[in-house]
């Protein structure tokens, strides 16, 4: 037993692992603290904002679907907005239309009446695509200035490198290793963050696109609508042919 003790009191003490991530941020002070905190909130805000983005357009894309299945079946826009969501992109679209159709009868030119409501038509399909665009610039602000932040971490990791090297008057690795270390992690992270802040401002911008194409097109349906007192309809929308009576069997 005494052995065995006298035995593990002469083994060496294990290596420790001097150059880790911990041990990056705890020589880099107060700078690294707080170039990895401001890189942590822009990377948590863009994912953030990637999932609520991704949920409210997949929500629009849903309803459009069910308009184009069942809108232009009612008898009237009035009737065909009250099957919509109160709150959808589209229920406002056909609302700001008959507000505008309410409206507009007090325009004594055609002229100006067909530009009422094609301006009010615009101002609604305005504001929709502003709502989409919320928390884009976010993402675009982050894609772009992100790596300058772990940039400037990488300044300061190599300048206190260079410290490290005049105070000991020798380039030798275990003087450089942590802050060349500190420097290329502060790179990294500053990568890391702007990366998918990218992608996902490019992903949610080019279904912002066709979420507008779409908006768009049922707002020309709507003003052909209004303007003819509903005689022009989509296409897509006619009612289904009822079908032929059997013919009775010919009698003998």
């Amino acid at each position: 037993m005494h052995l065995i003790n006298f035995l593990q009191a002469a083994a060496p003490a294990a290596p420790q692992n001097k150059f880790g991530f911990v041990e990056a941020l705890q020589q880099g002070g107060f700078i690294a603290y707080a170039t990895v905190s401001i890189l942590g909130i822009m990377s948590f805000g863009s994912f953030y904002i990637l999932m609520t983005k991704w949920v409210e357009q997949s929500k629009i894309m849903r309803q459009g679907r069910d308009v184009r299945a069942s809108f232009w079946r009612a008898p009237s826009l009035r009737d065909g907005a009250n099957k919509l969501d109160k709150n959808s992109a589209w229920r406002q679209l056909v609302d700001d239309g008959l507000a505008a159709e309410d409206q507009h009868g007090k325009m004594h030119d055609a002229t100006d009446a067909h530009d009422w409501l094609h301006g009010s038509l615009a101002r609604s399909e305005a504001s929709i695509n502003a709502r989409l665009a919320g928390g884009l610039p976010f993402l675009a602000t982050v894609g772009a200035t992100s790596p300058f932040i772990g940039l400037f971490g990488t300044v300061v990791g190599i300048y206190r490198a260079l410290i490290a090297i005049g105070i000991a008057g020798s380039a030798s690795i275990d003087k450089v290793a942590g802050p060349v270390g500190e420097a290329l992690i502060m790179t990294a992270l500053g990568l890391l963050v702007a990366v998918p802040a990218v992608l996902a401002y490019n992903y949610l911008q080019a279904r912002n696109k066709r979420i507008a194409e779409t908006l768009q097109g049922f707002s020309t349906d709507i003003l052909a609508n209004i303007n003819s007192k509903g005689a022009v309809r989509p296409a897509t929308a006619a009612p289904a042919a009822k079908p032929a009576a059997a013919a009775a069997p010919a009698k003998a």
